[in-house]
């Protein structure tokens, strides 16, 4: 199966950034996390406790957990998101299809990793709800390019 080269061009686009930007909120939470422990100067490593002169501890500050879980809970919608985009882009969906779920997903993403780190209810559940929304668009639609042609 071949796209025309418009639309390859333009959906390929939209997944690449999508992409990009969804990876950077992973990284993004995966770094906090560093840099919030190495503020509370502990180490849950007893080689880094050795190596930067900090006592090691089995939990991390309260702070710290909030950043991981933030972080597991985008791991969990994020992964499922790029495969079903990039199955999308191959049973050759449409841009026009894809763009506006691409934006609600990320937008809601990357809003649900900031009110999450805020603790910020119930924003928090209502952009789960709408990442969940788009990952649901995201199988109709594949599923619907899949059966229509």
């Amino acid at each position: 199966m071949q796209l025309a080269p418009e639309t390859s061009n333009s959906i390929l686009w939209a997944y690449a950034f999508t992409s990009i930007v969804l990876n950077l909120n992973l990284l993004t939470l995966w770094v906090s996390s560093g840099a919030r422990r190495a503020r509370a100067g502990l180490a849950i490593n007893p080689e880094d406790g050795a190596r930067y002169g900090v006592p090691v501890s089995e939990t991390d500050p309260p702070e710290v957990a909030r950043y991981l879980r933030a972080h597991r809970n985008a791991e969990a919608s994020i992964y499922p998101f790029l495969a079903l985009g990039v199955a999308y882009v191959l049973v050759g969906g449409t841009a026009s299809v894809a763009v506006p779920i691409f934006v609600m997903f990320v937008s809601a993403r990357v809003a649900h990793s900031i009110v999450y780190l805020r603790a910020l209810q119930p924003w928090r559940t209502i952009t789960f709800a709408l990442s969940l929304l788009a990952i649901i668009a995201l199988m109709l639609a594949t599923v619907f390019q899949l059966i229509s042609h």
